[in-house]
């Protein structure tokens, strides 16, 4: 089976947070609460389970099906060129 490098960077930062908080409940949630914190105030959004992702992903995919694929202009180019 073929690697997934989105998990193995989750897997190691996880492992990484746990070795630097001796795998404390407490201060392992402070930490994970200062970093959505530090993501909110610099406009980036934390998702929180996969049923929020599949919320995310439809809204998103439902707002870039409104916006229009071309411009068409309705004016007829001029004789003069």
């Amino acid at each position: 089976m073929k690697a997934d490098p989105i998990l193995e960077e989750v897997w190691r930062v996880k492992d990484k947070l746990s070795r630097e908080l001796a795998a404390d409940p407490v201060a392992y949630q402070a930490k994970l609460d200062a970093i959505a914190v530090v993501e909110a105030k610099a406009g980036r959004r934390i998702v929180h389970s996969a049923a929020e992702s599949r919320r995310l992903m439809a809204a998103m995919e439902r707002q870039r099906t409104r916006e229009p694929a071309m411009a068409l202009n309705d004016k007829p180019m001029s004789k003069k060129l």
